[in-house]
């Protein structure tokens, strides 16, 4: 493919995801965002979207559409079984952009770039974006996970691009295969606070009388840690788990049973539009105890809403949150315990972490500097250096003399893990 000037509107294939407009995971998110705002650019952007039904059930299907926010949708053939749909969308999507008049395919995740060669034998310029080390979920099995290794080293191998959403990911690529890839983080956008309408009505919350987990309910999140902490604690506050399966079913009948004899914890299970607003709106805190993650979407959402969030300490959370955030040691139950303990004592501390949250957030990651750079792989430019802020809104940054009182409290809970770590 020759290479495209800067201005020239261009022809994008977007491939590997579930499908579009939808919140079956960040993937999808992430496709629209890049998808919407690349053609509201002049851009023609078509998505190739899975065959089938909802991963969270086929209640939650929607009417297909064949085109959104001037972004064209195509469905593929895709066979509904535990990890062949993923494979059969994903090679199909990659058969029609092969002939299709693409300028570049933008794959996504790692296990659709098995077939990230074909497009490029026909010359088209591939871009691969690995959202997380998908061989590393626990949900799959050895036929699957050999597969994800596959598109993964074929990425290394084709792609004239690879996108990562960490400097982890960016060392393993480099560790591992000597390859080179570009680090662009997701964005985020400043949403509107909502009152908790439909939260009262339905499970007769009123706002921050709960601990808020919103993911997929996969075994990599920590959900586990999470129960068993909260059991152990007393308070009124309610535990709500909203999200979905993801080829999960079993392991959320375990979450369930874990959490059996305790009315204080809710599954709202899968939620979008309204009710997703109001529980990020209006939790107490939202805590994300994960073991393994690619860059996780919800955590930049709850920051976003500005809440006080509690995070494991793997580096894929704290590169996202720095000071910002509360952190306990990655699947250590007794650990997770003490925080929640200690922002729920302390009311003041967690207000603290709200007032900071949002403002820093939505200054470090933002969506329209996230497609400047894809843009720019695209047309085969040098990525330019992203500005991180350390503090504040976008555009700007804090003085020391500037920070406010809440750095008093996050200074705190450093010394707090200081004293950890030397017990």
């Amino acid at each position: 493919m020759k290479k495209q000037k800067n201005g020239e509107r261009l022809r994008i294939a977007m491939v590997g995801h579930k499908r579009m407009p939808s919140r079956e995971g960040g993937i999808e998110v992430v496709v629209e965002e890049l998808s919407t705002r690349l053609a509201a650019r002049g851009h023609r952007v078509v998505c190739y979207n899975r065959g089938g039904h909802h991963v969270s059930g086929r209640q939650y299907d929607v009417e297909s559409l064949k085109e959104y926010k001037q972004v064209r949708i195509k469905t593929v053939p895709t066979l509904e079984r535990k990890g062949l749909a993923a494979m059969t969308s994903s090679f199909f999507g990659a058969l029609f952009s092969a002939f299709g008049p693409y300028d570049v395919v933008h794959f996504h995740a790692e296990g659709p770039c098995a077939m990230l060669w074909l497009p490029k034998l026909f010359g088209k310029r591939c871009v691969a974006t690995v959202h997380g080390l998908d061989h590393q979920r626990a949900k799959w099995g050895r036929l699957a996970r050999t597969y994800i290794m596959m598109g993964e080293k074929c990425a290394v191998k084709f792609a004239d691009e690879i996108i990562v959403l960490s400097r982890g990911i960016q060392d393993y690529f480099r560790d591992t295969y000597g390859r080179e890839t570009r680090f662009i983080p997701n964005g985020v956008t400043r949403p509107e606070h909502t009152e908790p309408h439909l939260l009262r009505e339905w499970y007769g919350l009123n706002g921050g009388d709960y601990i808020l987990f919103l993911a997929r309910l996969t075994e990599e999140k920590g959900i586990r840690y999470l129960i068993e902490a909260y059991r152990q604690i007393r308070t009124d506050k309610k535990l709500v788990i909203a999200g979905g399966a993801s080829d999960s079913g079993e392991y959320i009948r375990e979450l369930k049973a874990l959490a059996e004899g305790d009315d204080r914890i809710v599954f709202t299970g899968f939620v979008q539009g309204k009710l997703l607003d109001e529980l990020y709106s209006n939790a107490y805190l939202y805590v994300l105890p994960s073991d393994l993650e690619g860059m996780p979407l919800s955590l930049l959402e709850a920051m976003s809403y500005g809440n006080c969030c509690v995070v494991s300490d793997i580096p894929e959370c704290t590169e996202v949150v720095e000071d910002h955030a509360v952190i306990f040691e990655a699947g250590n139950t007794e650990k997770l315990k003490e925080k929640l303990e200690l922002l729920l004592e302390h009311p003041e501390l967690t207000a603290s972490y709200r007032e900071i949250s949002a403002d820093f957030i939505c200054g470090k990651y933002n969506w329209d500097q996230v497609v400047d750079q894809t843009l720019g792989l695209y047309r085969g430019e040098p990525v330019k250096r992203q500005q991180i802020y350390a503090y504040g809104s976008a555009g700007q940054t804090t003085s020391a003399g500037n920070i406010p009182s809440a750095a008093t409290h996050v200074m705190y809970m450093k010394s707090e893990r200081a004293a950890d770590d030397r017990k």
